[in-house]
């Protein structure tokens, strides 16, 4: 089985670096894209299995891609995760999400979850 796509949308490179690196050890395909009109044109191609989503990210918010995602049928059973400083809005978007997370996440902690994830998704398909 080939490993899932995980697209990391985070326009800070040093968290987009903790993500990426940590679902990569936990045996996803990561891709990182840095502002969210280019998060949209991909989602447009391809059905990732799980998103790490920022709220704050340039051009379109990660609540608009939020709503874009859950508004595709082909998106309907991806796994989200909101990875986000604004406990605030974090927390209004938490029940369209698998999970919300609060900046500063380290990375040992972010590799244990999306192992614990990816054998959920792997039982999934």
């Amino acid at each position: 089985m080939n490993d899932p796509l995980a697209l990391v949308i985070e326009d800070d490179p040093d968290a987009a670096a903790i993500f990426s690196g940590a679902l990569e050890a936990a045996e996803f395909e990561v891709e990182v894209i840095s502002a969210g009109d280019k998060a949209l044109e991909r989602l447009a191609r391809v059905e990732p299995k799980l998103i790490v989503l920022d709220l704050h990210l340039p051009q379109v918010a990660g609540p608009d891609i939020l709503r874009h995602i859950r508004a595709d049928r082909r998106l309907a059973n991806v796994h989200v995760i909101v990875a986000s400083a604004d406990a605030m809005m974090a927390g209004e978007l938490r029940d369209q999400v698998t999970l919300v997370l609060l900046k500063p996440i380290s990375y040992s902690q972010f590799r244990d979850m999306a192992k614990r994830l990816k054998s959920q998704i792997v039982e999934e398909s």
